[in-house]
């Protein structure tokens, strides 16, 4: 019965990023299996302070081609956490948020489970569940379904969550980042990794425990669908792949890139025209780009510095900036005065950004990046080298990763952490950005081109994520028993 048609459900993260490459792994896995995976069902649910009918609205949009992708929206938590709390502790209200889930979820699956009947050829499988939502396997359990774990970050990220239950009071000795200790055993490592470059909610006492309770739940998945490959993590992936000390199976499954650009709610057709137009007239690999992602404000003092490096640097650019609506109507007043007139002829300031398709711009040759890990996925993808500035989440270990053990991008800051508020000089960003666009480092651009070339190559047949999602599949149904 192995070419018996299987439904798969995947319960998804309501963040940007996680939705969209949940979206995007599903198409992956109907257009690799055509013939065994019958259904996709996305359980949705959302937060308090994510626009639910626009999100769905758009959701639902980028699956409209594809019928065998179906989102079922789940009720809201009638009593959650206090939205002060995701402000002070993220990791704590986004975990007790998951928990309060937990019988929703168990609810919808009831009822999809018993829309089924014992002649229905069409069987549900397992479930895929973001890293966030791990403490949902108790409901896969309860319904004698395997869950595997869909984990958005890098196999270094992994490497972390498995050292930290076993090694955390290393870590626990003090809550404090300037506690600047080495740790030589993180597993899939070569380097020894500094404790600064480790999220910041591990050295808060509000963050510290959900980090660990997360990371404890890893061992009890079938599986884990990582959104990497090996030829860009090949020391991570060797030590997963001995499936060491009764670990899950690790999948590199990526990457999974999000063609379609993360949304902005004020979105504007004419905005990307006018990014696009202009990129259109530069010339090849001339325009770097700057951009730090949708979850956090740039104060003034840092845009200030990052324009005076601008005007600093004899280079094209291409500049989003993330402000607060509440204090700036548009990113052009935060900038200082007279700085877009200085620079009308060698750069664009815009607010949203279409990054996806800014970066396969032949016109980018640089990208000045917060290091989130699709963000770090989608410039390798299309071979554009990286300076690192992260600001927050597991960033900083991105960019660590990314300098010092896979030797792909170039510091700007490794460990730079946005809420504590230190100011970057211009100084250092403008010469940061000269030698990452006059290519000073020979090595980091011939290694961005290869990372492109082989990330195109795992994902078609007979590369090594392909038959990673083959892999996973015949596990999946196998261990169904069909």
């Amino acid at each position: 019965m192995g070419n018996q048609e299987v439904e798969l459900v995947i319960i998804p993260h309501p963040f940007s990023g996680h939705i969209l490459a949940t979206i995007e792994l599903a198409k992956r896995l109907i257009s690799q299996d055509n013939p065994r995976i019958h259904t996709i069902t996305i359980l949705y649910w959302g937060l308090p302070f994510i626009p639910k009918a626009d999100t769905i609205a758009f959701l639902q949009s980028l699956v409209k081609n594809e019928p065998r992708i179906r989102f079922v929206t789940l009720p809201d938590v009638e009593t959650p956490p206090p939205i002060e709390l995701f402000h002070e502790a993220p990791e704590a209200y986004i975990l007790e948020y998951v928990k309060k889930m937990v019988p929703i979820v168990r609810d919808g699956l009831s009822t999809l489970l018993s829309s089924r009947d014992e002649s229905d050829s069409v069987r549900v499988a397992g479930l895929v569940l973001d890293f966030f939502c791990v403490p949902m396997i108790d409901v896969g359990n309860e319904f004698n379904l395997p869950s595997y774990i869909f984990l958005t970050c890098s196999a270094g990220f992994l490497g972390m969550m498995k050292y930290l239950p076993e090694r955390h009071l290393d870590i626990k000795s003090e809550f404090n980042r300037s506690f600047n200790e080495e740790l030589n055993r993180v597993p899939g490592f070569n380097n020894s990794v500094p404790t600064k470059v480790l999220p910041s909610g591990l050295f808060m006492k509000e963050t510290y425990e959900p980090w660990v309770e997360l990371a404890e739940r890893f061992p009890d998945a079938k599986g884990i669908l990582t959104n990497s490959f090996t030829f860009l993590e090949p020391n991570a992936f060797e030590y997963f792949g001995g499936c060491p000390d009764n670990y899950p199976p690790v999948y590199p499954i990526g990457p999974i890139l999000c063609s379609n650009d993360r949304p902005s709610p004020n979105l504007d057709s004419s905005e990307r025209d006018r990014i696009i137009g202009w990129l259109d007239d530069q010339t090849e690999s001339s325009v770097v780009f700057l951009c730090f992602g949708s979850l956090r404000n740039i104060p003034e003092t840092q845009i200030k510095e990052i324009a005076q490096a601008m005007e600093l640097v004899d280079c094209k650019f291409l500049w989003s900036i993330r402000t607060d609506p509440k204090e700036y109507a548009s990113p052009y007043d935060a900038l200082p005065d007279g700085f877009m007139d200085r620079v009308m002829d060698q750069g664009l300031v815009c607010g949203w950004a279409p990054q996806v398709e800014i970066l396969a711009h032949k016109a980018i040759g640089g990208f000045v990046s917060h290091c989130g890990w699709n963000s770090t996925l989608e410039s390798l993808g299309f071979g554009v080298p990286i300076a690192t500035w992260p600001m927050y989440a597991e960033q900083q270990l991105n960019a660590f990763t990314l300098v010092k053990e896979l030797g792909v991008a170039m510091e700007l800051r490794m460990d730079y952490v946005s809420e504590e508020g230190h100011i970057v000089k211009a100084d250092e960003i403008a010469g940061t950005i000269r030698a990452l666009m006059d290519g000073e480092d020979r090595v980091l651009k011939t290694k961005a081109k290869q990372i492109a070339e082989a990330a195109k190559e795992a994902v078609v047949d007979g590369g090594s994520s392909f038959a990673a999602i083959k892999r996973f599949i015949g596990d999946l149904i196998i261990g169904d028993g069909l």
